[in-house]
């Protein structure tokens, strides 16, 4: 169930990676260790993504609910040269990403290492923009 809007979410399978996807707000939700996956797949190490995320301290609770075990989102900071909030699982289950965010995410670390992953991610964003408005 979506995060935000609560309704169902669908998985997109990305390069062998599946994403969980809202229909209805545009969110992602990317499991631990996905970002990882991605960041391998695109022939990069965990780099300036990764680290930034791990580094944010928790934020305040926020309303919304972790898919996997229904706590409630915490919510973090990225550091990049324009601040990112996203939402983090208190246990670690995973990141949520509001649409816009993911995007911001790509903007913000778009060079190097960094930048196949952004790219990586590009394709899902846009890959998923494609899908949802060919079913329109």
């Amino acid at each position: 169930m979506c995060p935000k809007c609560r309704e169902p979410m669908i998985i997109v399978e990305f390069q062998g990676v599946e994403i969980d996807c809202c229909v209805e707000c545009g969110g992602r939700w990317l499991d631990a260790g996905e970002l990882t996956w991605i960041a391998e797949l695109a022939g990069a190490q965990p780099g300036k993504i990764s680290e930034a995320i791990e580094r944010a301290a928790p934020g305040p609770r926020v309303d919304r609910r972790c898919p996997r075990c229904m706590r409630r989102l915490r919510a973090i900071t990225v550091a990049a040269d324009e601040p990112i909030e996203l939402d983090r699982c208190p246990k670690g289950h995973g990141l949520w990403f509001d649409a816009g965010e993911m995007q911001a995410v790509i903007g913000a670390f778009h060079d190097g290492e960094d930048g196949e992953v952004a790219r990586l991610l590009g394709e899902l964003h846009h890959g998923k923009l494609e899908s949802k408005s060919k079913g329109e």
